[in-house]
């Protein structure tokens, strides 16, 4: 995530981006406080503040530690952000990277509620967002470089049991 802090017109968004509180918070060291957004727990917001935020020419990094949390947001992620270009008869682009983590169930079980992998289903809801799901943690500077330097939108799933303990 450093390399991404260190883009001008990057921006990072989420629960746990300034504060600890999940695995994915440990990844973000390396990114200056200036360029994080605490957040809520208000996913819909968040979607559609990150779309807005892209819409000013911000490369927006929206961060959801659960998958389970993002189903929170499909409102704004399949009918506004993935259909942005098709609605507004390619006037408008935004570039969000969601970054979204399947939560590990070990060392000790989360509940069903927190560990979910929604990637097929995502894949059927949306036609303009290019979805990749980490199968390690060792292609994470070139995915996130790969998306970083689309045309697009980005969904990146991340296996949190991949980091070690959350």
């Amino acid at each position: 995530m450093t390399w991404l802090g260190e883009k001008e017109d990057a921006i990072f968004l989420g629960q746990s981006v300034c504060y600890p509180g999940n695995a994915m918070f440990k990844t973000l060291s390396g990114v200056p406080d200036e360029k994080k957004i605490e957040l809520p727990v208000a996913e819909e917001m968040q979607m559609g503040m990150s779309l807005g935020l892209a819409l000013t020419g911000k490369t927006v990094i929206s961060i959801y530690p659960r998958f389970d949390f993002l189903l929170l947001a499909v409102n704004q992620l399949v009918n506004h952000l993935d259909k942005l270009e098709d609605f507004t008869h390619g006037e408008y682009k935004a570039k969000v990277i969601i970054r979204v983590g399947i939560g590990s169930k070990s060392p000790m079980y989360p509940g069903v509620q927190h560990c979910g992998d929604y990637t097929n289903a995502f894949g059927e809801l949306l036609k303009n967002i290019l979805i990749w799901k980490l199968p390690s943690p060792l292609l994470i500077t070139s995915v996130y470089e790969e998306a970083y330097n689309a045309q697009g939108s980005t969904l990146i799933v991340e296996d949190m049991g991949l980091y070690g303990s959350e």
